[in-house]
């Protein structure tokens, strides 16, 4: 159970949870750490402002922090938690394990009342140090977050494991261990004394004896605490409401906000999820065993290559020792190879030990962690994590998918050394590999026929020739960079067809192919031209205003989706992937399937839903962006992100030119990415979002979105530019 320790202990203080509450976003906190990161904010952000203002909050308001801009001297659109008027700077501590504690904006008035029962200051806010998710209290302060009984169970039972053994209650002098322990005389026994002071028989034969440690626990666990609700509280959880997957009570069905949700019975729901719980956890279970027995492999791959090695220098030496002066120099450096080859083997074999080791203990963890959740009688305390739990099991058993399993190095030395040559050939001397003597694969022939190019992708065919009597194992398809550059590969396999996406608009590449067998490869075959779809080739002109040149004629649109291969799992794609949803509250990121690095692009997306005025963002990324951070959080996207007030410019987390206008259900987003002046636009409803919002873009860049379960959007691909930039680029 050492494992299980690290899901015990509290992000901020390192301890062991002590009276921990279970935050919105699934993580656990100590009550007196809670209120020792609370933060103070501004008055006009606070709930009560909101509600007197007329505009609708939840019950807990996440703070987006890029909103803060209101009090940035900046203007940057990103707030400071010291820098608000409302509260002096105070210096930030750390706690034990590297989180930043903010200490209170002043003293505490001074009370009579414990310190987690005490008044929380007005308008405060408070970050998860985990996920860094911000919200504003509301009257209830942290009383408004139910507690998680099930965590502090687990942290006792813990305990109480690790807990010194107990001694005999009964012995005269030295008090020897206990042994057992009964739980109607409630008196600790070691063998002698149980035997001398309660004998099996009469009436002590239906005394219950139970180990020493069950026995300390029934001793100090006090009977089950009866779940109230947090917004009734002198009301019990009776029921579970499925939309807001929560335990609640009969008055919040009455008259709460949970009067129209569906309901089920919390015994039927705690059972349900208990049987879920278990069912992912045997999934991991067999994740497990096999991280073990591959441990186990790796570490005889690691005695394997030693003596390979051993083994291969021996022989090295012995075929070296038998040439002449000549040959020693030389043998020297054909032993250093070896070494190399070797300590590299045993590198990449620890290295992935480490790893692996390092995801089992954590897996190991988890799953200790989980079944000590399961044992707890409690079902709305159960019901209160049980989600998250389930959540984490199945994607820690995802880490352990295909190819985790699978050893990155062999054990085998594949080299060879031909000691046939003369002297006069000694300073040639130098490995082979061990090759079969059967021939190398026919050359392949591309298929002209099935070949061709759409937008800025390119399809390639190729077959054996007919008469080919040698297999071929797999092929290699090379592209040039599309200005008669060198060659590159970017095909690999067994098939005889690959679509290659990302080109250059309005470029000619040129593409070739080979196969190869374990013999080796074939001769490329003939060299095939093609050519992408055009793209705007428009330069500023140097004649007068009166030479105008359409921009719309040196255009040629580009038709796309959305990708859901790269897009993050929690995107739900619908209507041939353009229109896109999400199933999470967290932002998560999706890309379109074609890439521009030529060229005049623009595109729409339209709002088909929007609730809770959540913050879209729309924009271009590179196709390594990060996809579970609202789009722009990294250097490798620039994007606009909106609410239904005003929007602000991000990249590599940096906001700028706040802009008043935002959106609604319906509104149309347009995106302008102008690679000839390296500049991208956007607009809202026809009309430009601010100033030019990027300029000296550069490279490929991919259509990107980030959005949230509260948003829907749809795409609109093969659109002409807005008409006042067209006039404008050919002014230019």
């Amino acid at each position: 159970m050492e494992e299980m320790e690290e899901e015990l202990k509290c992000p901020v203080c390192g301890s062991f949870y002590r009276e921990p509450i279970i935050l919105p976003c699934s993580h656990n906190l100590c009550q007196a750490c809670a209120r020792n990161i609370l933060v103070q904010t501004p008055e006009s952000e606070s709930p009560q402002s909101r509600r007197a203002s007329g505009s609708g909050v939840s019950d807990y308001d996440y703070l987006d922090l890029d909103k803060m801009s209101l009090y940035s001297e900046a203007d940057s659109g990103y707030g400071s938690y010291g820098g608000f008027a409302s509260a002096p700077t105070t210096p930030c501590q750390k706690s034990p394990n590297g989180v930043r504690v903010f200490p209170p904006a002043m003293p505490p008035p001074a009370t009579h009342l414990s310190p987690a029962l005490a008044p929380v200051p007005r308008n405060s806010c408070i970050t998860c140090p985990q996920c860094h998710r911000s919200l504003i209290l509301d009257d209830r302060g942290l009383r408004g977050f139910p507690k998680n009984r099930v965590l502090e169970g687990v942290i006792d039972r813990y305990q109480q494991s690790k807990a010194a053994a107990l001694k005999c209650q009964l012995c005269e002098k030295a008090p020897k261990e206990a042994t057992v322990m009964c739980e109607q005389c409630d008196v600790f026994y070691c063998d002698p004394c149980r035997l001398r002071c309660h004998p099996p028989r009469g009436p002590l034969a239906k005394h219950r004896l139970v180990p020493p440690a069950q026995g300390r626990v029934s001793r100090r666990l006090s009977p089950r605490k009866v779940s109230t609700c947090t917004d009734h509280e002198l009301e019990n959880h009776s029921m579970y409401c499925v939309q807001c997957k929560m335990p609640v009570c009969y008055q919040c069905l009455e008259e709460g906000k949970h009067s129209s949700h569906e309901v089920k019975a919390l015994g039927a729901m705690w059972k349900l999820h208990k049987s879920q719980l278990s069912q992912a956890l045997n999934g991991l279970s067999d994740r497990a065993k096999e991280a073990k027995e591959f441990l186990v492999q790796l570490r005889t791959m690691v005695q394997q290559i030693q003596e390979n090695s051993v083994e291969f220098e021996a022989c090295l030496v012995a075929q070296c020792d038998a040439l002449i002066d000549a040959l020693n120099r030389r043998k020297a450096q054909l032993l250093a190879r070896v070494n190399k080859e070797h300590e590299h083997k045993l590198k990449v074999v620890r290295d992935q030990i480490s790893h692996c080791t390092v995801k089992l203990r954590q897996t190991t963890g988890l799953m200790e962690y989980c079944l000590e959740v399961i044992k707890e009688n409690d079902p709305s305390g159960f019901l209160q994590i049980s989600d998250a739990l389930i959540r984490r099991v199945h994607l820690t058993e995802d880490q352990w998918g295909k190819g985790t399993l699978t050893p990155r190095m062999t054990t085998d030395f594949d080299l060879s050394l031909d000691n046939s040559p003369l002297l006069q050939s000694i300073h040639q001397l130098d490995f082979v590999q061990m090759k079969a003597s059967s021939p190398v694969p026919a050359t392949p022939i591309l298929q002209l026929e099935e070949c061709c190019t759409h937008n800025n992708s390119a399809t390639l065919s190729w077959k054996q020739p007919p008469l080919s009597t040698v297999p071929a194992e797999g092929y290699i398809l090379e592209l040039d960079d599309g200005n008669g550059g060198q060659f590159r590969e970017v095909y690999v396999g067994k098939e005889t067809m690959c679509t290659v996406d990302g080109l250059h608009f309005n470029s000619t590449y040129n593409a070739r192919i080979k196969a190869f067998n374990k013999t080796g490869v074939s001769q490329y075959s003939k060299t095939l031209v093609l050519q992408t779809s055009e793209g705007c080739n428009f330069e500023p002109q140097s004649a007068p205003y009166t030479q105008l040149v359409d921009i719309k004629k040196l255009l040629a649109v580009a038709w796309f989706a959305f990708d859901p291969g790269s897009a993050h799992s929690d995107i739900i794609f619908s209507n041939d992937n353009l229109t896109v949803t999400c199933s999470s509250y967290d932002d998560r990121v999706v890309l379109g399937k074609t890439g521009f690095s030529k060229g005049v692009h623009y595109w729409e997306l339209t709002v088909d839903r929007y609730d809770n005025h959540p913050d879209p963002a729309f924009g271009v990324a590179r196709i390594d962006v990060m996809k579970d951070v609202m789009l722009g959080k990294d250097d490798k996207a620039w994007a606009m992100y909106v609410d239904n007030n005003r929007s602000w410019f991000m990249h590599n987390n940096s906001h700028t030119n706040r802009t008043e206008g935002g959106i609604t259900k319906g509104a149309t987003i347009g995106v302008l990415l102008d690679l000839n002046r390296k500049t991208l636009t956007f607009f809202i409803n026809d009309e430009q979002q601010g100033p030019i919002a990027f300029e000296n873009v550069e490279g490929m860049f991919f259509p990107a979105v980030s959005l949230n379960r509260n948003v829907q959007v749809t795409l609109h691909t093969g659109l002409p530019v807005p008409d006042f930039y067209s006039s404008r680029a050919s002014i230019a």
